[in-house]
């Protein structure tokens, strides 16, 4: 920033006065607000639900509803395994038994069409040891009412009964158990990831005070949020699963914002200013940076609104509300409590404490301080400058090697096979799982893989056995049952040959849809059904999603910068570096390596939805990170016209900070990735694994490496979109046009005589980070 800058005024407007002016009143008001939301989201996490992976305008998704409506003992959701011990299921006893269970039931509020191999002797509902047997039936009502009538009842039928011992599954049944599982697993993350980011941020700012600044936001953004989507439970369906992302990028991204805001208002400080004029310029420039950021982020998490899913959808509601009141409290309620805390920021500096035991402190700046601890030799974030014109002096080499790199650690994922979630999902001794494994291993038949063809019409007995036939003669049916018959309705269910979501029981889907009949329209579900008809949903939607991605943030990066060039290199990089993720999600969740060390079972798929998923989020985020990046290699061009000076100035003065930032978010991920529910896990890993290697890798090397072999031409624009950028466009800083290089003063560059512009970080290693601040200019 030039000197000329500097003694000029900040223009302070908007949310800037006010922030400034009454900072007391902001903070107040912020708290009166955030204590609302408390109240506001308490209980959201009991009103949302587990499943959301169908299309709900599907055909197997009407046909599910048709029959549960039509042939409630068609559709049971509820199972209660029954073991005999070591008599059979067949002993006097244990037959009486189970007919007061099934009496029991019958008078349970809520449930119907019960049905009991006791009552029905079939094969399908006895063991083959004959020692467990079932009772099914159906719980009516929404996934929070099943929820309800499951808790009322489990009490009295699970555990010892007499004779038998009851065990409780079904679908609805791994739901619950998967959502209870979800909220203990978010909380027990939630005090992992809190005190391991305190330290982490006191490692980055020094200063007690300031690490608990970006903690105050992140809790405001994730308190906001709950209460936004307590707010939605009222009108739409919302995923439980969306709890995980409210508080990962609620910490993560406040934190990010506030590492910047807090940084640049450091730096203003050490620089003269007063605390005022301090925010107000951190605001004209930081917080547009981070402004563009959200809405970067916000539009790739808006995406997934497209998709009919509410699993994908919830995402998308929890996102775009943790990411716009994150960015909301760190460019007002952040800024109040820095005018409040003026050079009080600084306070507390706990590694100080560390640094008066070495014999020479001399030649380190202090990020804390505010300039009196600073030597004259300091040159912080050195490190990255020397890699930055490393980089560029290679920058070929750097570019292939890079690439190439990534794109093999990607190549697992062009084996990758969809299926659908299951009690899997759920740890090993999970109850519901338990039972869904001894009917999987233990009876006979393909349990949970059977279809259901619906046929609704006014057929005739030689219309259903036509119907009948047809469907008998398709390859890869090994029975057909039915029809079962309801006035102008009537099912069959047919068991495949192959496996319950295999390629073969996929491909009878889409021949049983051509079945011809004259006279009756029939529609298909079962568990291959519904796979097939998310798999074409989700391609359906995917190019308009994508479209949206591409196209806004295109015209987001292009309003920052004013190029042509660096939007599409932004969006190629950014989905480079994505290519690890989806690669380790194949390799591990999929082909099951590392199952043993990460507590998982592999089911040999990938849930249809969660691809989509993490890489709408592992998008957004790496768009976080690269506009902070960009933002600060434009400026630098802007006051100077020196290209290659301009990528290393920007690398240098923010990569420790964005190293750092990527750090404590994946911190905050792997913490998510500790749920004992495998798609969750998927969710946490995966994404801490790309957010890494998006600032370790493709921010540090090859974004530097692209730049320089594209040259000043980076920067080009047609005219009419040059003549349109300096109308519209925004950018961190009032800097000076490019052109003849601005006059410098003796830090600009961080030589010797200061220590450059900003502060960043100078080292990451291990689980902390060392930054300097500058002193002096």
């Amino acid at each position: 920033m030039s000197e000329v800058n500097r003694s000029a005024p900040p223009s302070v407007g908007g949310w800037t006065r006010f922030v400034t002016a009454r900072p007391r009143l902001a903070l107040l008001a912020a708290l009166v607000i955030t204590a609302l939301a408390v109240f506001a989201g308490s209980g959201v996490a009991d009103r949302m639900g587990s499943g959301g992976w169908q299309a709900p305008d599907a055909e197997s998704t009407y046909a599910t509803e048709a029959l549960a409506r039509e042939f409630p003992a068609s559709q049971p959701n509820l199972l209660l395994l029954v073991d005999s011990g070591s008599a059979t299921v067949d002993d006097p006893a244990v037959a009486a038994e189970a007919a007061r269970l099934v009496e029991r039931l019958e008078a349970e509020q809520g449930i119907s069409g019960i049905g009991s191999y006791w009552g029905t002797q079939s094969p399908a509902l006895r063991s083959e040891d004959g020692h467990e047997a079932i009772i099914a039936a159906r719980i009516g009502g929404d996934e929070k009412t099943a929820g309800e009538t499951l808790d009322r009842i489990a009490p009295a039928f699970a555990g010892e009964r007499g004779p038998v011992t009851v065990s409780i599954g079904g679908p609805v049944a791994v739901q619950h158990e998967m959502q209870t599982i979800i909220q203990e697993d978010l909380l027990r993350a939630e005090l992992i990831a809190l005190p391991v980011t305190l330290v982490l941020l006191v490692m980055v700012f020094g200063s007690a005070v300031a690490a608990m600044l970006p903690l105050g936001v992140g809790i405001v953004a994730i308190l906001g949020t709950n209460a936004v989507l307590r707010g939605l439970t009222e009108f739409t369906d919302v995923s439980v699963f969306a709890m995980n992302l409210t508080t990962a990028l609620g910490l993560g991204l406040a934190i990010d914002y506030a590492l910047f805001i807090v940084r640049r208002f450091r730096e203003e400080l050490a620089g003269g200013a007063d605390p005022r004029a301090a925010v107000g310029t951190t605001l004209r420039t930081a917080g547009r940076t981070v402004l563009f950021s959200a809405l970067t982020v916000a539009v790739s998490l808006s995406a997934m609104l497209v998709f009919p899913q509410y699993f994908l959808r919830s995402f998308a509601y929890a996102g775009i509300a943790v990411v716009l009141l994150a960015a909301a409290a760190a460019l007002i309620l952040l800024p109040a409590a820095l005018v409040l805390l003026g050079h009080r920021i600084n306070s507390l500096d706990l590694r100080r404490l560390l640094r008066r035991r070495k014999k020479d402190t001399s030649t380190e700046g202090d990020f804390a301080g505010s300039g009196a601890d600073a030597g004259a030799g300091a040159s912080p974030g050195r490190g990255w400058a020397k890699l930055a014109a490393l980089v560029m002096r290679r920058a070929p080499v750097f570019a292939v090697v890079t690439t190439v790199g990534l794109l093999l650690l990607g190549l697992p994922f062009l084996g990758v096979k969809f299926g659908t979630a299951d009690d899997r999902q759920l740890p090993a001794g999970a109850e519901s799982r338990v039972v869904q494994e001894h009917i999987r291993d233990g009876f006979p038949g393909s349990p949970g893989g059977g279809l259901e063809v619906l046929a609704e019409g006014q057929g005739s007995p030689a219309e259903y056995a036509d119907l009948k036939s047809r469907i008998e003669q398709l390859p890869g049916v090994l029975r057909v049952d039915g029809p079962v018959t309801a006035d102008s309705v009537a099912y069959y269910s047919v068991l495949p040959e192959g496996e319950a979501v295999g390629e073969e029981t996929q491909q009878l889907v889409r021949d049983l849809r051509a079945v011809p009949s004259a006279s009756l329209d029939t529609s298909v579900t079962g568990t291959a059904a519904v796979l097939v008809d998310s798999k074409d949903a989700i391609a359906d939607r995917l190019p308009w999603a994508l479209a949206i991605i591409v196209v806004v943030t295109l015209l987001l990066v292009f309003l920052l910068t004013g190029s042509v060039l660096i939007p599409l290199q932004a969006v190629v990089l950014n989905a480079l570096s994505l290519t690890a993720m989806f690669g380790a999600v194949v390799w591990v969740f999929q082909d099951g390596h590392l199952s043993g060390l990460l507590a998982f079972t592999s089911t040999g798929d990938i849930e249809t939805t969660l691809p989509v998923l993490m890489f709408c989020v592992a998008f957004g985020l790496s768009m976080d990170y690269g506009v902070f990046l960009i933002s600060r290699i434009k400026e630098e061009y802007d006051r100077t016209g020196d290209h290659e000076h301009s990528v290393t100035f920007g690398l240098r003065h923010t990569g420790g900070l964005i190293t750092a930032a990527a750090v404590i978010l994946a911190v905050v991920m792997v913490a998510i990735g500790t749920s004992r529910v495998t798609n969750t896990k998927m969710l946490g890993l995966g994404i801490a694994l790309a957010v890494l290697m998006d600032a370790m890798v493709v921010r540090s090397l090859l974004v530097p490496a692209v730049m320089k072999l594209m040259g000043r031409s980076t920067w080009w624009a047609p005219a009419p979109l040059r003549a349109f950028h300096r109308r519209f466009g925004l950018s961190e800083g009032d800097a000076a046009p490019a052109g003849p290089a601005a006059p410098e003063t003796p830090g600009d560059r961080g030589g010797p005589g200061g220590a450059g512009p900003t502060a960043e970080l100078e080292e990451i290693s291990g689980a902390g980070a060392e930054i300097a601040e500058p002193a002096r200019r």
